[in-house]
């Protein structure tokens, strides 16, 4: 599927402000950025940096009104779903690089939630099985309810609230994950059909020798998803981190099929 991506970001900041936005889509190995563009109005100096995973940001220093305009066609016709079954590895057949995503991190606190993991999830069946019965127990208990938590909300207060949005949906479903010895990470995003248009955060688990992309919130379909970034959790995958308080004065985001 071809998307045509448009996401326009006005923000006010205070002088000198160092910032780093993630808003490119990535450059990774399930999807091609057929043409993309960013433009900083007023121009700024920009320092651009590059993951092993093709993920891409920015890093600059703001001071009053800023706009970030990005626009890209991308192709992601090389994504695959989730297959129907798989293997979940053990530990030591893991690729180095995907062990810090078995780890507790700040907003997925996986190691309070062993034991419960095990005993909702552990009789599942084999790791596609665990992952789809950890889906449907978030699907059933958490409901979408924008404005019931915050940046600081973990997955452990998601869990006592079972409310939230794609971000706390995202942060429980990697938790529960984790718990189970599935290596998950946190993935920001453009979504096709995503209602109201905004920047997603989904994540992927590691089953099978490669990553599954999953939307836990079932909002959008995997096959009219663009990656941005990943991490361990939204302090890794935030569209805009600054040292310094800032103000959004316009955000727009959106997404289409491309001809």
């Amino acid at each position: 599927m071809k998307l045509s991506i448009k996401a326009e970001l006005i923000y006010t900041f205070a002088p000198a402000t160092q910032i780093i936005a993630n808003i490119e889509a990535s450059q990774s190995n399930d999807q091609t950025v057929l043409s993309d563009s960013l433009e900083i109005l007023p121009p700024i100096q920009l320092l651009s940096d590059k993951t092993p995973y093709g993920d891409r940001s920015i890093r600059a220093s703001f001071s009053g009104e800023v706009a970030i305009l990005y626009q890209a066609v991308v192709e992601n016709n090389l994504r695959q779903l989730l297959p129907s079954s798989g293997l979940q590895h053990l530990w030591s057949d893991l690729p180095n690089d995907v062990l810090p995503f078995l780890l507790p991190s700040r907003f997925c606190p996986a190691d309070k939630f062993m034991r419960f993991a095990q005993r909702e999830f552990g009789g599942a069946g084999d790791g596609v099985a665990r992952v789809m019965t950890i889906l449907d127990w978030i699907h059933r208990n958490v409901d979408y309810v924008p404005g019931v938590s915050n940046a600081e909300t973990t997955a452990e207060r998601t869990f006592v609230d079972r409310a939230g949005v794609c971000r706390d949906f995202t942060h429980l479903g990697i938790t529960f994950c984790r718990a189970m010895g599935i290596p998950a990470r946190a993935v920001s995003a453009y979504a096709l059909q995503l209602e109201p248009p905004d920047f997603h955060a989904i994540f992927e688990v590691f089953l099978e020798n490669s990553w599954w992309l999953i939307d836990p919130t079932r909002l959008a379909p995997i096959e009219g998803i663009v990656r941005i970034g990943s991490g361990r959790d939204a302090s890794d995958i935030a569209f805009l981190t600054s040292d310094k308080q800032c103000q959004v004065l316009r955000q727009t985001i959106a997404v289409s099929r491309a001809r």
